[in-house]
């Protein structure tokens, strides 16, 4: 099991050696600095914990977090998450070299806010006529019965706030690692917008607990 975090930079195009088009996401994967390690003694469970994106300014971290990472004798980071991964110890840096071309990985980030939206940008709804004056073009419709249950079912499709979720995209393949650069170039997209922080793990280390 293996894992690092990043930032999504964005994505392009590359070709590969038999001359095709891919569309491949830019990570910046790491250096993640191991900040803390978790044993079974003492946490019940084996785990790093890594940050990523030093924090320059101390005055914009809590108290309590100053207080950790002084313990650590680590820098205060942004980006701060505990992978189920080993071999390595406190103080060490996990660089993107513990990846490889072709590796299949999971990516978690958390996906684009889209704010309120209606039933059919957020549930697929097919909507009523858009003519005629029939009055019913993009609304949900009839959501329960008067008799039974004389309420609305849980889970009923409805408008509200869209995105903004943790999401994991599985078994993407690794198209290129730039161990110079710190950067991982992986096939298709992944969730959230250029610049949010990403979670990377090898396909079967998916349980990551947060911090």
């Amino acid at each position: 099991m293996k894992g690092i975090l990043g930032k999504k930079i964005g994505m392009t195009q590359v070709f590969t050696e038999e001359g095709y088009l891919v569309s491949v996401t830019v990570i910046e994967a790491g250096p993640a600095k191991v900040v803390q390690k978790r044993g079974k003694d003492k946490d019940g469970y084996e785990a790093l914990q890594l940050g990523y994106d030093e924090q320059r300014k101390e005055k914009n971290v809590t108290k309590p977090m100053q207080g950790h990472f002084k313990k650590a004798s680590s820098p205060s980071y942004r980006f701060l998450r505990e992978i189920k991964m080993e071999g390595f110890n406190a103080g060490d840096n996990v660089t993107v070299d513990i990846f490889s071309k072709g590796d299949m990985v999971s990516v978690t980030g958390t996906s684009k806010g889209k704010g309120f939206q209606g039933v059919m940008k957020r549930h697929n709804y097919k909507g009523g006529p858009g003519s005629h004056g029939s009055m019913f073009n993009r609304a949900p419709g009839s959501i329960g019965s008067s008799a039974y249950p004389s309420r609305v079912w849980k889970n009923k499709g409805l408008p509200g706030h869209m995105g903004d979720e943790r999401v994991t995209v599985r078994n993407i393949e690794i198209f290129e690692v730039k161990k110079d650069q710190n950067l991982m170039l992986i096939k298709g997209a992944v969730p959230g917008a250029n610049g949010c922080y990403v979670i990377i793990k090898s396909d079967a280390a998916l349980a990551v607990k947060e911090s």
